[in-house]
């Protein structure tokens, strides 16, 4: 499986010819065309995580495919036909197995309501938490992407979301909120969370990809 990371928190993985599309939201800049998506995925309600133009522009050349997200996503994208999954569900799109963890944001601030979130588990080795630190259970991850930079994220917690996980790659998302020298930080430290248990972490860029 190839997972290609695109801005922020928009990732497409491929896997004997068919995609999914994960989070296409309002970050995305560089991908412009994708073909053969089975299904996408959107962990939340955010702009960020999901925009019409991000779904748009995967449905103008893959119409009719899936979109799965939480219910707060079905509210929010109404206009469009969004099939409800929850955590503790586990699908088949494609050639595809997703199993989904958590169920709620990470606090951005008391003040703020929290809302849903899934984190989505592909094929058993790769896992993506959304915008949370949700830890899968009884999984041993090869692919972690792990958020680097948001208003609800403080470095350490996702260092410890990195160690409760123990991945053997991990990559940072979530970093269209930093500056340079604030990304190269998070990724450092990030890349000696991974570290502890003998991984590796890869700095990738919009358009790099990592192969599982």
């Amino acid at each position: 499986m190839r997972i290609t990371k695109y801005e922020h928190a928009t990732l497409v993985l491929e896997k004997d010819g068919e995609r999914l599309v994960i989070d296409p939201g309002s970050f995305l800049q560089t991908l412009t065309a994708v073909t053969d998506v089975v299904a996408i995925i959107l962990t939340h309600e955010h702009v960020d995580h999901w925009t019409p133009a991000g779904l748009d522009l995967v449905l103008r050349d893959n119409p009719g495919i899936p979109i799965y997200g939480p219910a707060g996503v079905a509210a929010a994208a109404s206009g469009y036909d969004i099939t409800v999954v929850s955590p503790g569900d586990e699908i088949t799109v494609g050639t595809f197995t997703l199993r989904f963890f958590g169920g709620v944001h990470a606090e951005i601030h008391s003040s703020i309501p929290l809302i849903d979130n899934v984190g989505v588990l592909v094929d058993g080795t790769f896992y993506y938490p959304g915008d949370s630190y949700a830890v899968p259970t009884d999984v041993d991850v090869a692919v972690l992407a792990a958020p680097v930079g948001a208003p609800w994220l403080k470095i350490g917690d996702a260092m410890d979301f990195v160690l409760a996980v123990a991945p053997r790659a991990v990559f940072g998302t979530h970093d269209m909120t930093l500056s340079r020298p604030g990304l190269e930080m998070g990724r450092a430290r990030l890349e000696w969370a991974v570290q502890q248990d003998g991984g590796t972490f890869h700095a990738l860029e919009p358009g790099d990809s990592i192969e599982l």
